[in-house]
């Protein structure tokens, strides 16, 4: 069962409130997601770059042997998406201090014949109608879920609504849920979201964990504890690759029949917060390229025992 992530791949500059900062480091919606995937099995990823993007950070997907970069576009003359911000003292904000948008303000890359029959579809966070473009492009997924963020609710509610419609999840934070619907209980507004089509919604509460409104229930996890918290880039894109890669492998294995039901969306909730949990003790990709499954392991054999998932 293929998982494919749709998004971008970036050259990010991130400061945070200690006084540490690193410039040019790989970053992107697409690069987060398919290194956390990939900790969980094969991960096919769709974005494109321009000619200056480095070799460097080439090297570094290539390290992640599970991901499968041939949908990785790379243009020449145009350049590639590069973000730069600021973390506050209280981590889940920060300061976006520029944005070039690159090749995203050009027509979005095709999703390669190979990887049209994927069983698991990720629309990482871009324009609601170029994330319906891409899905187009898919034969019959058996899950598709969505990210979002506040630029789209506010200059594409249309379009974000019309997508809402054509998917099986959402994925957004606590401040962008109550945006979209006016509600500041995230249940309420969770249960508002639902109305547009989809089966659940996934509302991400930064260091207080996250909610699962379900149309078949309601779950809530915390955050792992997290002892070293040094850049949170990432997290919420990670949290999304673990989430989605564990209900791709369930789905390889035949250990699931319905990867939209309650209790498999429950169980790989905690999966995305465990990968989650180590993306934000470093920057970039560094702590997800050491990675190995005995480690991951352990920290979901402990966080499972908290609550009482075993």
């Amino acid at each position: 069962m293929s998982l494919v992530v749709t998004g971008t791949i970036g050259i990010d500059t991130v400061y945070t409130p200690d006084g540490q900062h690193r410039e040019g480091v790989l970053g992107g919606s697409c690069a987060y997601f398919a290194a956390a995937a990939s900790a969980y099995g094969p991960v096919q990823l769709v974005a494109a770059v321009g000619d200056d993007f480095p070799d460097e950070h080439r090297h570094t997907l290539s390290q992640f042997t599970n991901i499968n970069t041939a949908g990785l576009e790379t243009r020449t003359g145009s350049k590639t998406f590069r973000w730069g911000g600021k973390y506050l003292d209280n981590m889940d904000h920060r300061e976006t201090l520029y944005t070039e948008l690159g090749v995203l303000e050009e027509a979005p890359p095709q999703v390669p014949d190979a990887y049209r029959g994927a069983a698991c579809v990720f629309l990482a966070n871009s324009h609601p109608a170029v994330q319906a473009d891409m899905l187009a492009q898919f034969e019959h997924p058996a899950l598709v879920v969505a990210d979002t963020m506040d630029l789209w609710i506010n200059i594409a509610r249309d379009d974000l609504e019309s997508l809402l419609g054509k998917v099986d999840g959402l994925v957004l934070n606590y401040d962008e849920a109550e945006l979209f619907t006016g509600h500041q209980n995230p249940v309420t507004a969770g249960k508002k979201l639902l109305e547009y089509g989809p089966v659940f919604v996934v509302i991400k509460k930064g260091e207080h964990g996250c909610i699962l409104v379900h149309r078949d229930g309601l779950s809530a996890l915390p955050a792992y504890p997290t002892e070293t918290v040094v850049d949170p880039t990432g997290a919420g894109d990670t949290f999304a690759g673990g989430m989605m890669a564990y209900l791709a492998d369930q789905l390889q294995l035949g250990a699931i029949d319905d990867p939209t039901s309650f209790d498999a969306i429950r169980r790989s909730l905690a999966h995305g917060t465990i990968i989650a949990s180590f993306t934000i003790e470093t920057f970039s990709l560094e702590r997800l390229s050491a990675l190995n499954p005995v480690m991951i392991e352990a920290r979901y054999d402990e966080f499972a025992k908290m609550m009482h998932l075993q």
